[in-house]
């Protein structure tokens, strides 16, 4: 009877919905995308999101990869992942067995607030549900796959709210529109277009539960990218969510094709988008959001580094959502900590420079980077990250050179692939060049690449050393190279270590020597109550030297963290800024530090 019971609440449920969306069908985009953006969230400049569920047991994944993807990878037989979950699990242990191994034991929502807030975040974005479809909260439309059900048997989503609406922080929910194993369809495994009936009798009765129980200011939806916005329903959802919430409402971007709405969310990402909607990056601390324990700390930013994205992406119009990515058991790591709570202090001491700030005549000043370093194998994939620091992850070139020395006489054949644009020389001839179709993938890093193949053949001898060069360049997004080779006989490899050289004098090969180069933010800027704020990206030393317009006579310039006044001149458009007698305070392990300078914003506007 119970069972019929809900079943019958379920039908009443999507028959309600269904009729309530019909009626925003009048609704249109142009209607919808005029409607202002709040201002808190252009105010917020920083968010946190946290990718916690099923996922977060196993953890695991390639160093590069994304975590909270697992059960894709088990679908598509991933073999680190398959092996993994063999050898840790048993053979007949399946991703649905992960879920009563959620416990959540440790989960305390005002602990994770209290972190939440010293950090000087002013939104949160929790996953309430990824692509798996296991929910945070008791749905009603995934009965025995939700967090009241089985494994923690708690709200995930009620008590985390009630938690950080005492601290004054916004609730913002993620929700996937798509799911990977749902009967009704199987994302990446169905035909896009049949996706109707998940829509109509899964989907859009789920995603009205949610938005109505737990009312968030923010609704971040995902998984989108194989279907149009109409298909989603998307206008009339964004249309009934708007009325549902009132004036501060705000949706991102990924609503499907068509859609145009939404504050824009780059991921991982060096680029500032071109926009004037709101906009803020998302990125884990790491390479991944879920917990990936395979993961190396080389992978995860430092605290400077942190500081110093959150400061470019104000200074470029935008804000910040930072991943936190909890254990299974509910605890944050003490490194994810450690990084926030020190980005927090750090916006305690400059925040007249942060919340609420606008862009200035200039977002940024740059340098140019290098890296250099010996590579013993062409096959790499950087995916939505920098090759190294202090090398961006968008916008660098890499260079390799050396020689190759074949081990056999044979008809070469050699294949590039890179994603944007590369080129291969080969005894000082140009053998491939790829930039003829270099690709710019705006997608989500977890969405299909676009790198093109390309061959040619040579005849080389044996022991005999060619010199070799290949030139590669990144715009945005993903980003690979590799370079394989093969005979006649033999199947495509890679060019290993043993037929590289740095130099023709060593007795065994050690790969091509690597120099990437990039620019590198030195300087960026901010502008709040006709002031004008320099964030400097290390002590400048006896002065700082910075291009403004003439200010008056009268301006004052300071370093913000002390409040220390500071003597200045001003001639042929340079501000120099004496630091001869400022010693440079302690105490900042960001070694980021902010010029104020009253007034000099009238001046560029």
């Amino acid at each position: 009877m119970k069972l019929f019971i809900n079943r019958l609440i379920t039908l009443f449920c999507i028959i309600l919905t269904s009729g309530f969306l019909r009626g925003q069908d009048n609704i249109s985009w142009e209607n919808l995308r005029s409607r202002a953006y709040p201002q808190w969230f252009s105010d917020a400049k920083l968010g946190v999101f946290i990718h916690w569920g099923v996922y977060s047991v196993p953890a695991y994944g390639g160093p590069e990869s994304y975590a909270e993807w697992y059960l894709r990878g088990l679908q598509t037989g991933a073999p680190l992942r398959v092996e993994f979950m063999r050898k840790n699990y048993g053979e007949n242990f399946t991703y649905r067995d992960f879920a009563p191994l959620f416990k959540a034991e440790l989960f305390d929502p005002d602990e994770w607030a209290d972190i939440f807030e010293k950090a000087g975040a002013k939104y949160i974005i929790l996953v309430a549900k990824h692509h798996d479809g296991y929910c945070l909260w008791p749905s009603r439309y995934a009965p025995g796959w939700n967090s009241v059900d089985v494994g923690p048997h708690r709200d995930i989503v009620g008590e985390l709210a009630r938690a950080v609406r005492q601290r004054g922080i916004r609730l913002g929910l993620y929700y996937s529109l798509a799911e990977w194993d749902h009967p009704l369809h199987r994302w990446y495994t169905d035909p896009p277009d049949s996706i109707g009936p998940y829509v109509e009798q899964h989907m859009n009765p789920q995603l009205k539960e949610l938005l109505e129980t737990y009312k968030p200011d923010l609704l971040f939806t995902d998984g989108e990218w194989l279907n149009k916005a109409e298909q989603w329903h998307a206008r009339e959802l964004i249309s009934w969510y708007y009325n549902l919430i009132g004036p501060d409402a705000i949706v991102n971007d990924r609503w499907g094709h068509g859609a145009e709405i939404g504050y824009i969310t780059p991921e991982y990402s060096s680029t500032a988008p071109e926009t004037d909607r709101p906009w803020a990056e998302v990125r884990g601390l790491g390479r991944s959001f879920g917990l990936n324990r395979n993961e190396k700390l080389s992978a995860y930013m430092s605290s400077r580094d942190l500081v110093r994205r959150f400061a470019w992406t104000v200074a470029h119009d935008g804000g910040l959502t930072i991943n936190l990515g909890p254990a299974a058991d509910g605890q944050i790591p003490l490194l994810q900590q450690e990084r926030v709570e020190a980005l927090g202090k750090w916006i305690e001491r400059n925040k007249e420079a942060i919340y609420g700030a606008t862009k200035w005549i200039r977002a940024a000043d740059y340098g140019d980077v290098e890296l250099r370093r010996t590579d013993t194998l062409l096959q790499l994939n950087w995916v939505r990250n920098s090759p190294g620091k202090p090398i961006a992850e968008d916008h660098f070139t890499a260079e390799w050179t050396g020689w190759l020395r074949p081990d056999s006489s044979a008809v070469y054949t050699f294949v590039v692939e890179a994603d944007d644009a590369a080129t291969l020389w080969l005894d000082g001839k140009k053998m491939l060049d790829t930039s003829a179709n270099e690709s710019e993938n705006a997608a989500e890093a977890m969405r299909q690449n676009n790198g093109f193949g390309y061959s040619a053949s040579v005849y080389l001898e044996a022991g005999k050393f060619y010199p070799i060069r290949i030139n590669y360049r990144e715009t945005i997004q993903n980003a690979h190279i590799r370079l394989n080779w093969h005979t006649q006989t033999s199947e495509p490899a890679a060019l290993g270590k043993n037929i590289l050289y740095t130099k023709t004098d060593l007795s065994t090969g050690d790969g091509l020597k690597a120099v990437y180069r990039s620019k590198q933010a030195r300087t960026v800027y901010t502008k709040n109550n006709n002031h004008v704020y320099a964030i400097v990206f290390g002590w400048p030393g006896r002065k700082l030297d910075l291009e403004t317009p003439k200010p008056d006579k009268q301006m004052k310039v300071s370093l913000l963290s002390t409040g220390e006044q500071l003597p200045w001149r001003w001639k042929n458009g340079s501000l120099s800024i004496d630091l001869s007698k400022a010693a440079c305070p302690s105490g900042d392990e960001a070694d980021t530090w902010v010029f104020r300078m009253e007034g000099l914003a009238a001046k560029g506007m």
